[in-house]
């Protein structure tokens, strides 16, 4: 299991405000102890480690109230989720348990707050504003239809299908990993294809640009070019968004965890939330470094684990600790 040095925090240069006598919501006595430091944790970074069944949503819906009952401005909180179902879902139980300013909150994907960013600053990046976003199904018909121009299709041995290059590209991107060793690693009955697989890798990276189109990895990969190029934007952002907290941590990847960095620049207030034993995603290039590593990436960070389960049985809790026991990390 890896040990987590705690560090005293690069970000803490503000004491934790005191809660107001009368708060309107007894977050005290409706939280347990763990769910409620994670609701009061205000100014630098938190890792919660929040099992299944044991209240997270609870913990942000009411860590979002919190805020901004305390007087933290709504629009300068940044919710980010892995659906957009669930950040309206929590923001909507925010607004019941305190009022309609939690509908303020910005929250949404990684994806939908990409294009939404994107949108203002699409001319630094050589895109205008107005840019096209390709769905799965779009883009794995421009790659069919770039496929079917450079007369990949009649070779003698079956050159992979657009669903399947698709997938190459994509799994490239989500991973950083080249192509080669995707092939490699996953596709070695089409190791000898590529050289032309890179070519229409290519030809399809053109395509986008010229004209003037985004896929979905295309925007979390922009988002981050941006705020990692233009130093200003970056700064206006972080800025913009004090306090920053992602849902579902485990499911992100490696180009997700240097986005909230790179948002988290100027403050350090983020807080993430997950489950390092319930990533599943990988195969779309989620890892669990994020959540392993996140001590590191934010030294001095506050570790808060949520274990009091209200959702199995103890037989049922007994086995998984059993199993988790044995995990090697």
């Amino acid at each position: 299991m890896k040990k987590y040095t705690l560090k005293k925090s690069l970000f803490k240069d503000a004491p934790e405000p005191e809660p107001p006598q009368h708060f309107r919501i007894d977050y005290r006595n409706q939280l347990n102890p763990a769910q409620y430091q994670a609701v009061s944790s205000v100014n630098g970074p938190h890792l919660i480690i929040a099992g299944a069944g044991t209240g997270k949503t609870r913990t942000i819906t009411y860590r979002v109230a919190y805020l901004v009952e305390l007087g933290v401005k709504p629009e300068s909180i940044l919710l980010l989720t892995f659906t957009r179902r669930a950040s309206q879902e929590m923001l909507r139980r925010a607004s019941i348990l305190l009022d309609a300013r939690c509908e303020k909150v910005a929250g949404g994907t990684f994806h939908s707050f990409a294009n939404q960013i994107l949108r203002q600053y699409a001319p630094l990046l050589d895109f205008d504003s107005s840019f096209s976003i390709l769905d799965q199904g779009d883009a794995e018909d421009v790659v069919n239809l770039l496929r079917t121009q450079y007369k990949f299709d009649t070779k003698e041995r079956r050159f992979p299908r657009k669903q399947t290059l698709y997938t190459i590209f994509s799994r490239a991107v989500n991973t950083l990993t080249a192509v080669k060793d995707i092939l490699k690693e996953d596709y070695p009955h089409y190791e000898d294809f590529l050289e032309d697989i890179l070519r229409l890798q290519s030809a399809f990276e053109q395509y986008k640009a010229t004209h003037n189109m985004m896929d979905y990895d295309d925007l979390l990969i922009y988002l981050r070019k941006l705020l990692r190029d233009h130093d200003k934007v970056r700064r206006t952002l972080s800025d913009r968004y004090r306090y920053l907290m992602v849902d579902e941590y485990q499911d992100t990847n490696r180009i997700q965890a240097e986005i909230v960095t790179l948002l988290a620049s100027s403050h350090g207030n983020i807080m993430v939330v997950g489950d390092d034993a319930q990533s599943i995603y990988s195969f779309r290039g989620a890892t669990i470094r994020n959540i392993l590593d996140f001590p590191e990436s934010f030294p001095g960070c506050t570790l808060i684990k949520l274990e009091e389960n209200y959702r199995s049985t103890q037989p049922i809790l007994n086995l998984t600790n059993e199993i988790l026991r044995r995990a090697r990390e």
